[in-house]
């Protein structure tokens, strides 16, 4: 069985408690997602695997298709904010965060969310306190993948946007892969852990979506 995966016009929200896997699975869908565009990734969490990954200082002068480019803000950091504004003036370039409810909510990052499609500005968005994000990254978004939370709220949060099976426990590791413009929902088992990237080119650890997928 195959899934789709999200294109240069889509946004994918990724939630679950620390330690269940999200960022694994966010730099997963990092190592399969369009090469025709660079991307940026705002690291608040300065985790070591995103640290070993070849990235470089962002520069909107410099900046190449299929390269990834790090901004490790402190939380709610000034900079952000036109940073982000910059990326949605640009278009034609996808942004990865980790932590999502980190960022600032005054509006750059809801116009990218909402419009992002029209302007090719894809989003990779990891969190794992979702009743704290702006509601837009849930709205917005075309794929769920949802790990273990804690916390009631957060549980309710998302599985509002998806279907109620994903209100059942799985082991560890794994998740629900939802499309929501299809309304199909999949499991997914633990993805593999990724290597340093030294090429534009996906991950040749990617694995094949076929065998690691369950239908619901």
């Amino acid at each position: 069985m195959s899934i789709r995966l999200p294109t240069k016009h889509d946004r994918l929200i990724i939630v679950g408690k620390t330690g269940s896997g999200k960022t694994l699975a966010g730099l997963w869908h990092l190592s399969m997602a369009d090469r025709s565009i660079p991307w940026v990734i705002f690291d608040y969490k300065k985790d070591s695997t995103i640290a070993s990954l070849e990235t470089y200082p962002l520069d909107f002068k410099t900046m190449e298709p299929g390269k990834l480019y790090r901004v490790a803000p402190m939380p709610n950091d000034p900079n952000v904010e036109p940073i982000l504004w910059q990326l949605w003036e640009r278009g034609n370039v996808g942004i990865f965060i980790d932590e999502s409810y980190m960022m600032p909510t005054d509006g750059a990052i809801n116009a990218i969310l909402t419009q992002g499609r029209s302007k090719s500005v894809p989003v990779i968005a990891l969190t794992q306190r979702p009743v704290f994000v702006p509601r837009f990254f849930f709205t917005e978004a075309d794929f769920f993948q949802t790990f273990w939370l804690n916390d009631a709220r957060d549980r309710k949060t998302v599985t509002s946007f998806q279907p109620a099976e994903t209100e059942e426990r799985l082991p560890q590791f794994h998740s629900y892969y939802y499309d929501s413009g299809r309304d199909k929902l999949n499991i997914m088992t633990p993805v593999p852990l990724p290597e340093p990237r030294h090429s534009p080119e996906p991950s040749p650890l990617t694995p094949d979506p076929v065998h690691r997928i369950t239908a619901i």
